[in-house]
């Protein structure tokens, strides 16, 4: 598997002379979501799940909108968003191909409203 950018282009391709010549966008700094499924694989085979888990959950956000991401991110903080809130934002991740995300969510909200740090509605 050859690394490459969100965009396509080759990570060979990703060069100081290219960002300086005005031929690099913004997804060509973009690491592609089979580049961390690849990288989650070799996690997992060396012997370390976390990070392979974490790298899979970050393929999965990767061409999501960064806007949305930060949203998801504000809403996560504790007392930031009801339970309810907080189901929403799952619900999308899932219908946006996100699963293993859509889970952590849940797990989140969960465990917030057991602690009381889900947002009072």
């Amino acid at each position: 598997m050859k690394p490459r950018a969100l965009s396509g282009r080759p990570l060979e391709q990703v060069t100081l002379d290219e960002a300086r010549a005005g031929r690099l966008g913004p997804a060509d700094l973009r690491i592609h979501p089979d580049t961390l499924r690849h990288q989650a694989d070799v996690a997992e085979r060396h012997g370390n799940p976390q990070l392979a888990e974490n790298l899979r959950r970050a393929a999965e956000l990767a061409g999501i909108d960064d806007g949305e991401l930060l949203r998801i991110y504000e809403a996560l903080r504790p007392r930031r968003a009801s339970r309810a809130e907080l189901e929403a934002i799952a619900a999308g991740l899932d219908e946006a191909g996100a699963p293993n995300c859509a889970a952590f969510v849940r797990e989140a909200a969960a465990v917030y409203a057991r602690r009381g740090l889900v947002k009072d509605t």
